[in-house]
C-alpha cells in the first residue's frame, strides 16, 4: 500500500474486530460483504485470517471446532445495499435475527448471526 503506516498491519485499520468463529464464518463475510482476505494463515485445524471489508479490516480466528476460549462478539457493517447483503447471508447459512427496515435515524439496517453466534448489524444510510 503507498504510503501505508509501518506500525499497521497491512497499513490500514489502526482499530479491528478480533473475532472468533467457525470456518464457514470465511466464507459467510466474504459473500455477503465482499470480505478481501490479505492473510490466511493456518493454525491447527482452521486459520488466522485478516480480511478487509471495504476501508475497514477484521480479524478472524476461525477453526472447527472453535477456538475453546472463544467469545462472540456483535459487529455493524455499513454496506451499499442492506436487502442484498442480507440474502447473501442468510443465502451463505447466517440466521436472521431482524429483516431489513428503515430505521428512525436515517438507516436501512437488518441482522444476522453466524453459526459461531456472532451477531451482524447490516445497514446503509439513507440520510
Amino acid at each position: 500500500m503507498r504510503n501505508a503506516p509501518s506500525h499497521i498491519r497491512h497499513g490500514v485499520g489502526s482499530v479491528r474486530p478480533y473475532l472468533y468463529g467457525r470456518l464457514d464464518m470465511l466464507e459467510l463475510v466474504k459473500r455477503a460483504f465482499g470480505a478481501v482476505e490479505l492473510e490466511h494463515l493456518p493454525v491447527g485445524k482452521g486459520a488466522h485470517v485478516e480480511a478487509k471489508i471495504g476501508d475497514s479490516m477484521v480479524v478472524m480466528e476461525v477453526s472447527d471446532p472453535p477456538h475453546p476460549h472463544g467469545t462472540t462478539a456483535s459487529i455493524y457493517v455499513y454496506v451499499e445495499d442492506v436487502d442484498a447483503a442480507y440474502a447473501r447471508a442468510l443465502a451463505a447459512g447466517a440466521t436472521p435475527i431482524a429483516v431489513p427496515e428503515n430505521k428512525p435515524y436515517q438507516e436501512r439496517a437488518a441482522g444476522i448471526k453466524d453459526s459461531f453466534g456472532n451477531i451482524w448489524w447490516i445497514a446503509t444510510y439513507t440520510g
